[in-house]
């Protein structure tokens, strides 16, 4: 049984992985910004009461990042799956920058899960393999871009890639992986009806890659089907 600490668990894939984690015996805190919004994820922890905890987490508030610790006590981490993520506005073309928007991109997706990696350091430290997952997006790629646009998202993802290679630098001598992981185009409401994927396929995916990770795998991009994404 690992201990795995997930954000973003309201709704889509977060919730998707609290519920496979808990499927296969885990013991999982998850974090909201409005647990009690989503039902489905208060039925998980009425259904799962000694292997969830649910706590609210604004993964932006330093408040709520030291409840989370506080809430984690002694515990180790195994696995912190950083999954909290918005898309921005749309639609961003040129010509209209919505700075504000930008910057509140940046701070959901590429500082926050670096605030929280400091904040559960401790946890993960005494944990068994601990492995931290940054979830990104192949539209963080510069390579894969061929249609342009979707400025502030783009950059935010290309930011997180960058830190979570220097966290793979910076953590390897710890023993903490940092896998960077692109879920697939999910059919969820950031996603859109157009999807390739649903939300089971990529989380179970996502969870054997993270199973089957090595050092070799410290700091890649890995695409949903295990190739690595070029930046």
């Amino acid at each position: 049984m690992k201990t795995v600490v997930v954000t973003g668990c309201g709704r889509g894939i977060g919730l998707e992985f609290v519920r496979q984690l808990l499927a296969r015996g885990d013991r999982v805190f998850a974090g909201a910004r409005r647990p009690e919004a989503s039902s489905e994820l208060m039925a998980l922890a009425k259904d799962n009461r000694d292997r969830l905890t649910v706590l609210p987490l604004d993964v932006t508030s330093a408040p709520h990042r030291d409840n989370l610790a506080a809430t984690l006590g002694g515990s180790s981490v195994d696995l912190l799956i950083n999954n909290a993520g918005v898309y921005g506005p749309t639609p961003d073309r040129l010509g209209n920058t919505d700075e504000e928007a930008w910057l509140e991109t940046f701070r959901v997706n590429a500082i926050a899960p670096r605030q929280i990696v400091e904040t559960l350091l401790p946890h993960l430290r005494t944990g068994t393999r601990p492995c931290i997952a940054l979830l990104s997006s192949k539209m963080g790629s510069m390579d894969d871009n061929g249609s342009g646009g979707a400025y502030i998202y783009r950059s935010s993802k290309a930011a997180l890639n960058a830190v979570g290679v220097s966290m793979a630098r910076d953590l390897a001598d710890q023993g903490i992986l940092t896998l960077i992981l692109h879920p697939g185009w999910v059919l969820t409401d950031m996603g859109g009806p157009d999807a390739e994927i649903d939300v089971s396929e990529s989380v179970a995916a996502m969870l054997k890659t993270l199973d089957a990770a090595s050092d070799a795998d410290n700091g890649r991009f890995i695409d949903v089907d295990g190739s690595t994404i070029p930046w």
